[in-house]
């Protein structure tokens, strides 16, 4: 049987609903969050999580 883990949410740090394999891969996985109610993108390698941060909107100025 193959361990699983939960995937923690990088805002707050606690248990978000998914859980991955150590072979599991994400690429630009949009992670919510049940008790902060943040979604974050993410990439998942390897059991690494890492966070993708995305640009500030910037005001087009004519």
């Amino acid at each position: 049987m193959e361990k699983q883990s939960w995937v923690l949410c990088p805002v707050c740090s606690n248990k978000t609903r998914t859980r991955i394999r150590k072979d599991t891969e994400l690429i630009n996985f949009p992670l919510y969050c049940p008790k902060c109610k943040a979604e974050t993108l993410i990439n998942i390698k390897y059991g690494k999580v890492t966070v993708i941060k995305e640009p500030d909107a910037k005001t087009q100025s004519r």
